[in-house]
């Protein structure tokens, strides 16, 4: 048998918890001396000591790791709840991190404030282009509603323009038109060389001449565009234009999970106003 502090350093817990959990029954020493009161434990309990942190990072309370121990919860059933558990933190964690990407760039966009460069936005009109395109629907126009869907959408159709033979001549380029309700479907494409009424799992569609169009170029995550979003805005409103619709990004470069070294157009349709 062991002594409490050798069965502390063998489980990965301290002293202190297991005095913890003897005192309130969830893990009871093999053997208590009567003389001295030292506790000693045996290997066999590390069992237990292992289902009662694993629970416990599960997020249930003592109480109930000693309910679940003993109506003798098996391993495999207790693997099928530690699974579920570290999706759900990974769920977590990921959207944890999603939002404090969002505050760092809305802190980025504070201290740019005052501090455009409207020499980086270009008037130019883009011609007409034809593109093999896939839509969706996204549930709102804002990046956490957009990813999910404009990712899979341009993976997807790669993967058909090439079953279909289908030569890319140009860039990936993403549009996005508003719904009444605040929906947005959104348009992934790659410029093409196909014919229109070909027959193929994707649409081709000639996406129409800009006559004048508000252009800045972003690098690095779209994750991270709202600074050039704004730089972008700040130039169409003291030049006297506004907007028409939701900018288009064009993939200028887009190397494969290297997305701080993205290159995108912004291209923002414009009038006098």
């Amino acid at each position: 048998m062991f002594s409490i502090g050798e069965f502390s350093q063998l489980g990965q817990v301290s002293v202190r918890m297991l005095r913890h959990y003897d005192a309130i029954g969830l893990l009871r020493p093999a053997h208590v001396d009567p003389g001295s009161g030292h506790r000693f434990y045996r290997a066999d309990q590390l069992s237990r000591l292992n289902r009662v942190i694993a629970l416990k990072d599960l997020g249930l309370t003592l109480r109930q790791i000693g309910s679940i121990l003993d109506e003798r919860v098996d391993a495999t059933e207790l693997f099928g709840m530690l699974r579920l558990r570290r999706a759900e933190l990974e769920e977590r964690i990921a959207a944890d991190t999603a939002r404090l990407v969002r505050v760092e760039v809305r802190l980025t966009t504070i201290a740019k404030e005052g501090h455009m460069h409207p020499e980086e936005v270009l008037l130019k009109p883009i011609p007409s282009t034809r593109v093999a395109e896939l839509s969706a629907v996204a549930a709102s126009y804002e990046g956490e509603d957009i990813s999910p869907v404009i990712q899979p959408l341009f993976a997807d159709l790669c993967r058909r323009v090439d079953a279909a033979g289908v030569k890319v001549t140009g860039y990936g380029i993403a549009r996005y038109e508003p719904e009444a309700d605040g929906r947005v479907t959104v348009h992934a494409g790659l410029e093409v060389a196909a014919e229109t009424d070909g027959d193929h799992d994707f649409a081709v569609v000639d996406l129409p001449e800009i006559e004048q169009a508000a252009t800045i170029i972003h690098r690095g995550s779209m994750e991270r565009v709202g600074p050039t979003f704004q730089t972008l805005a700040h130039w169409i409103d003291e030049h006297g234009y506004r907007g028409v619709g939701l900018a288009r990004e064009v993939s200028i470069d887009c190397p494969e999970g290297d997305y701080d070294n993205w290159v995108t157009e912004l291209q923002m349709t414009v009038i006098r106003a």
